[in-house]
């Protein structure tokens, strides 16, 4: 096997040597040339991204893998988004995350790469990466932090935060008594411990088959994390020497294994996005629909919240996601394979349910049909999503009068304005809020409820955008409308009054008006983003609808490992 490395550091002419010499930095002359694989380990950690910290760590027990495989570890830090932190979307930039990785993993002496990602965007952009360079590769999820307590109870970060904030809003608890609860939530290093967008991904990563099988929900300070670093850096050797690529193992099935387990874990609604990308960069036929019929009559059975109760070192405990997917084993593909060449199936076997508060059996389901439903009506043509796991049962059908606002501005200003002509049965429309409208396609779509409705005791409403939802929030929120507002979609022209229908069982998102009332009504599109220069600019001229993943439309299918020119 001849390694890729080696068209840099093979030979005895000027530019081999150049790459050599500058290299060396105590390697032996053995790493140089050789068999043995450059692996280079791609790693988001940041003191700016919270959540992924503690990558460093977990990169140095890669490190030792590696070595202990007899290849070169390398480390190569890349572009890393901090959910928490970055403005105006970590959303706007993972695009540029997936680009400036893709570019840098073709451009340099490696043979293949492990992926440390955690936090929401990250392992997303990693994958998308890898998906579009093809070199031999498998991702290390960083992990969920220990659970936090406050006043004796178990503190879902995220969740707990829109709960708590909107019982302040409610006047049910103090802002002091808020406040207090903050040093509690953050208990360990790790991202969201609930089955947010962080965890989420970390468990789609494992059902493609991009992790070794077991990674997934482990704890970011659990000892095990580390040993099956090395462990992962030890098989990125193997799979240089096996010649196994991203494309060989993110087929098709592990795609849709992917989605019966979103829906199985009762997963983030972010989730749509990021796999549709993924297959884009693949070349993998996969669309809105398949979400739908995939996911359709698929249990919830981890009992998390924001659907559920429990958080993931409980999912960890209780079995982990192997034990939870051999529940649902005849549902998925036995052909897709792992990074290990083995299938996702063969490691089902011996995982065992230890709790199963935690972990519901298949004749005992917290939901008996899980999956994320695609919506489509004249809101909505080319579709929306809802996770009615996290919605109210009552609300999946419904009729009201729009409220609607232009913008997460107008929003703000207008929300809790005692004159707000709202009630509990309206429908509380916001636009502008898409990839291009905003851009980036911000986390605002589960909108906080009218402070007059809170202090009624109302805890949900039917909402409805062009934006997303953070994986960690709940409620009946309506999210992805595509086309978006500033696409000039039907979002744009919806007035405040008009009738709004949602009927998920019927899959159904429409404004009851006369045929040809709405396309014929002017779109209000005010509250857009213009962008004139830079990242935003490139952004909003070629980014995608929510239905093709919200990637750049050059970006689409893989462009492999081959660099033609040198530069010297």
């Amino acid at each position: 096997m001849g390694l890729r490395s080696a068209q840099w550091y093979s030979g005895d002419d000027r530019n081999s040597y150049i790459h050599r010499a500058w290299m060396r930095r105590g390697l032996p002359s053995s790493a140089f040339g050789g068999d043995r694989p450059h692996i280079a380990i791609a790693n988001t950690a940041s003191d700016l991204t919270p959540c992924n910290s503690h990558l460093d760590e977990v990169a140095a027990s890669v490190r030792q893998g590696v070595w202990a495989a007899g290849g070169v570890p390398l480390d190569l830090p890349v572009v890393s988004l901090g959910e928490t932190n970055v403005r105006p979307t970590a959303m706007l930039w993972r695009n540029l995350a997936a680009m400036a990785t893709e570019e840098m993993l073709r451009a340099n002496p490696i043979d293949g790469v492990v992926l440390l990602g955690g936090c929401d965007k990250t392992t997303p952009s990693l994958l998308m990466a890898a998906a579009s360079v093809d070199l031999p590769a498998l991702v290390v999820p960083g992990g969920p932090m220990l659970t936090g307590h406050f006043r004796g109870v178990p503190l879902g970060c995220g969740t707990d935060v829109w709960r708590l904030s909107e019982e302040v809003r409610a006047g049910t608890l103090s802002r002091e008594a808020f406040l207090r609860s903050e040093s509690s939530m953050i208990r360990s290093r790790g991202h969201c411990n609930t089955m947010g967008t962080a965890s989420t991904m970390a468990c789609m990563a494992e059902a493609l088959g991009m992790t070794l099988p077991g990674t997934a929900g482990t704890p970011a300070p659990d000892s095990r994390l580390l040993e099956l670093s090395h462990a992962a850096g030890e098989l990125a050797v193997e799979l240089v020497r096996q010649e196994r690529r991203p494309s060989q193992v993110m087929t098709r099935g592990s795609f849709l294994n992917a989605i019966v387990t979103l829906a199985a874990i009762g997963g983030s609604t972010n989730a749509v996005i990021h796999l549709l990308a993924i297959a884009g960069r693949l070349g993998v036929p996969l669309d809105l629909d398949d979400f739908d019929r995939t996911g359709a009559g698929v249990p919830l059975l981890a009992d998390l919240q924001p659907a559920g109760r429990h958080l993931m070192d409980d999912l960890f405990r209780a079995g982990g996601l192997l034990a939870l997917l051999r529940e649902v084993e005849d549902l998925l593909d036995p052909a897709a394979i792992t990074v290990t060449g083995r299938p996702l199936t063969a490691y089902l076997a011996e995982a065992e349910i230890w709790d199963e508060t935690v972990i519901r059996r298949r004749a005992d389901p917290l939901l008996a049909d899980a999956g994320i439903a695609v919506l489509r009506g004249n809101l909505a043509p080319d579709g929306a999503v809802i996770k009615p796991a996290a919605a109210s049962p009552e609300l999946l059908r419904h009729r009201g009068r729009a409220v609607v606002f232009d913008s997460v501005e107008d929003l703000r200003a207008r929300l809790d304005s005692p004159d707000l002509d709202v009630d509990e049965t309206s429908v509380l429309v916001l636009r502008g809020c898409g990839p291009k409208g905003y851009p980036g396609m911000p986390e605002v779509g589960n909108l906080p409820l009218p402070a007059k409705l809170l202090a009624k005791g109302v805890r949900d409403m039917v909402r409805i955008s062009d934006a997303r939802m953070s994986g960690t929030a709940y409620g009946t929120v309506v999210l992805h409308a595509s086309p978006e507002a500033a696409a000039g979609g039907p979002l744009a022209r919806v007035r405040t009054g008009d009738p709004v229908v949602l009927d998920v069982a019927a899959r159904r998102l429409d404004v009851d008006l006369p045929e040809g009332e709405l396309a014929a009504r002017d779109p209000v599109m005010t509250g857009h983003a213009r962008p004139v220069r830079g990242w935003e600019r490139l952004y909003v001229d070629h980014v995608t609808q929510a239905h093709q993943g919200v990637d750049l439309d050059f970006l689409a299918g893989s462009s492999g490992d081959r660099v033609g020119r040198d530069s010297h």
